[in-house]
């Protein structure tokens, strides 16, 4: 089991030689796209990755080369890995597209400008967190949180412990210049033991109301986005008067990256904070599979703003904590046209129609509570627990 732990380094002039360290790996990064492209117009051929680290090492010893040496043989092995999933993942993508009708198009990986590449990831050398075995050293706390890399020792705010055995570090920047550093550790497998709440739900997702469960619950998005576009107007607009390439516009820029870093933050906090509620109420909780893609193409900024896909991605992370199961139902389920009485399907229902009503057994439904009971059905049978209502999901355990 896998679990990363982040830290954020304190301010310090001495951050400026990892941004230069960040700097290298771009460079090397570029270098290898290029190399790449130039072996495929060539010979028509995919350039094998370990072919590709022994070529960049003979380079890093020449003196052309030779500040690729300040980063290590380690990130420099991880840049071409990087590189490497991003091809098999582009081949992937080009046999399925083959093979079926899929319309959306991956791209190989291309070059990066300096400033946008963001991390650098350390794995077993490169590296190591102070421990002192004397008592006197130990009963400052201050002198826990720093951490050596290269040859300069850095602290960090280290607001917990570092669980298991250390396989990687990244050092990752973002746009304010802030570092952090992100431990990927291997921890034993544990098993969850779990309290049973005996509650189970579907819930569908919505455009006015976040989420809208199975069994008369509805969760309202605050729209983090949305409350902050003034401020995110006034600084664009801000921005935009200021000359290129002056200090006024560098300081206008930091201004409109933390507006946007607030916002990210923000809608980061409430989402941990509803999917650990949500997982701490329900056994199981049943979603739809959506093509948040498609519906980004529909709805724009407003989907991104209320951040589905982020969403289940924690969620599912937190349910996996919680020992509580989720289960999702195929995209392609008409959950909001299908009455959840007598399963008759209205073709015609358009994304207009809030309210309808059941042409066979005369039902007025309200659109998303009716998705979100359809879904907890679909999930529940598909688990083969049989079409069962909330209510009658009491004593099952799951």
């Amino acid at each position: 089991m896998r679990k990363t732990f982040s830290f954020k380094l304190y301010s310090s002039k001495k951050l400026k030689g990892l941004h230069n360290q960040i700097n290298i790996a771009a460079s090397v990064y570029n270098h290898c796209i290029a190399l790449h492209r130039c072996y495929y117009k060539i010979f028509g051929k995919y350039l094998n990755k370990y072919v590709l680290q022994k070529h960049l090492t003979k380079l890093k010893n020449s003196k052309k080369y030779e500040i690729w040496s300040s980063i290590g043989s380690q990130a420099i092995q991880d840049i071409t890995d990087r590189i490497d999933r991003a091809y098999q993942r582009f081949f992937d993508h080009v046999k399925e597209r083959a093979s079926s009708k899929i319309k959306r198009i991956v791209s190989p990986p291309t070059f990066k400008k300096r400033k946008k590449y963001k991390s650098l990831t350390l794995k077993q050398a490169g590296y190591k967190i102070s421990e002192f075995q004397s008592n006197e050293l130990c009963q400052n706390k201050a002198l826990t949180n720093r951490i050596k890399i290269g040859k300069k020792i850095f602290k960090f705010s280290k607001s917990r412990e570092i669980e298991g055995q250390i396989k990687t570090l990244t050092i990752k920047r973002n746009v304010l210049g802030e570092i952090y550093l992100f431990f990927s550790c291997e921890l034993p497998e544990t098993q969850v033991s779990r309290t049973m709440t005996g509650k189970s739900a579907g819930f569908d997702f919505g455009l006015k109301t976040f989420l809208t469960s199975s069994d008369d619950f509805q969760i309202e998005s605050p729209l983090f986005f949305k409350q902050a576009q003034k401020d995110i107007a006034w600084a664009n607009k801000n921005l935009s008067r200021k000359k290129r390439g002056s200090g006024h516009r560098y300081a206008a820029r930091l201004q409109l990256a933390r507006i946007h870093e607030q916002v990210a933050n923000q809608r980061k906090d409430y989402q941990f904070k509803l999917a650990k509620k949500l997982a701490a109420t329900y056994d199981l909780l049943c979603f739809e599979d959506l093509n948040i893609e498609a519906m980004k193409r529909l709805w724009g900024k407003k989907i991104s703003d209320l951040g589905f896909s982020d969403f289940i991605k924690i969620l599912k992370y937190v349910c996996l904590q919680a020992g509580s199961k989720i289960q999702f139902i195929d995209r392609f389920y008409p959950s909001s046209k299908e009455c959840h009485q007598c399963r008759f399907i209205k073709a015609d229902l358009s994304l207009r129609d809030r309210i309808w009503e059941c042409p066979e057994c005369h039902v007025i439904h309200d659109r998303d509570k009716n998705a979100a009971l359809n879904i907890f059905r679909e999930g529940t049978s598909s688990l083969g627990l049989g079409n069962v209502r909330p209510s009658q999901l009491v004593a099952i355990s799951v």
